[in-house]
């Protein structure tokens, strides 16, 4: 063996201990339990007895003729995923603009909007939650404003926007960063030769700066487009699915599923129906924003 086939084999030694551990993790923990959850998506199981019963495709039938709560949930998870994805790019893009500009103190309210981001959305649902019942309570008596006595959390039109205020509000700051890292890499020479050419800041905006952090779009969309059709946790503390079943996303759903009614078989075929719902919604959505991505 010559000094470049040793070169070789010693990068090739490398390339698998950094690696093999990695996917090593990834199967043991998102791979395999995935491939099971879709074998017992086909059964009858509590959780608890060691031999399923296979039933074939009686859950999924279920599921689309005979479970309307089932329904209602995925169609209020998509109601919810499209609002929280609208809001939460235009808001986190217009921050980034105004924070990306010549402004005193700029670090620091990139760093205040993150905050949120880095906090449990547990936490937060329960901390809104005060905020919704106790804190507005008090808002009322020192400003007498009515809109601080309406039940944000009671009415199911209002928990609806207020599951859509908090949501946008803790993630803002993640996107915030997405958007501000694809400004900074607008060429500078473009926007001068705009200027020059007489081209005012809101046209310089829409066609110049936009096309440009196409990418960034094309990510941030992604990112909240599929955690937006997995929300669970800040619905859960905040409004526990109520009023009613009126804000019950279908993460919510399949935990009452399996862990509340012990229906561990029909929780997995409602899992595995959402990964395909996730998964055919992100695709198309690439597939649509790259295609409107332009080189520099």
């Amino acid at each position: 063996m010559n000094l470049h086939q040793k070169r070789q084999r010693t990068s090739f030694l490398i390339f698998l201990s950094f690696t093999v551990p990695a996917l090593a993790t990834i199967l043991l923990s998102v791979e395999i339990p995935f491939l099971m959850s879709v074998i017992y998506s086909f059964t009858k199981w509590n959780g608890l007895d060691k031999i399923p019963q296979f039933i074939g495709l009686a859950n999924y039938i279920e599921i689309f003729t005979n479970d309307p709560d089932a329904l209602y949930a995925l169609g209020f998870t998509l109601r919810m995923a499209a609002f929280t994805v609208v809001f939460t790019n235009i808001f986190a893009l217009a921050l980034a603009v105004f924070l990306d500009s010549d402004i005193r103190g700029k670090n620091a309210l990139r760093v205040a909007f993150y905050i949120p981001n880095i906090i449990s959305l547990i936490v937060i649902g329960y901390v809104w939650r005060f905020i919704f019942t106790k804190g507005f309570d008090s808002f009322y008596e020192m400003t007498g404003l009515g809109v601080f006595m309406f039940s944000w959390l009671g009415d199911k039109d209002l928990a609806f926007f207020s599951l859509v205020l908090v949501r946008v509000w803790q993630q803002l700051g993640f996107y915030l960063v997405i958007y501000i890292a694809g400004l900074q890499t607008v060429p500078k020479d473009l926007i001068e030769a705009a200027t020059i050419d007489g081209a005012s800041p809101v046209i310089r905006f829409f066609r110049v700066t936009l096309p440009m952090i196409m990418p960034s779009i094309t990510v941030a969309v992604f990112y909240s487009l599929s955690n937006g059709l997995k929300v669970f946790d800040v619905i859960l503390s905040l409004t526990s699915g109520g009023p009613g079943n009126a804000t019950m996303s279908i993460a919510l759903d399949i935990y009452r599923t399996a862990f509340i009614t012990g229906r561990f078989g029909y929780g997995t075929a409602k899992s595995v129906v959402l990964f395909f719902v996730i998964l055919v919604l992100t695709v198309f959505q690439v597939k649509v924003f790259k295609q409107r991505e332009v080189e520099v």
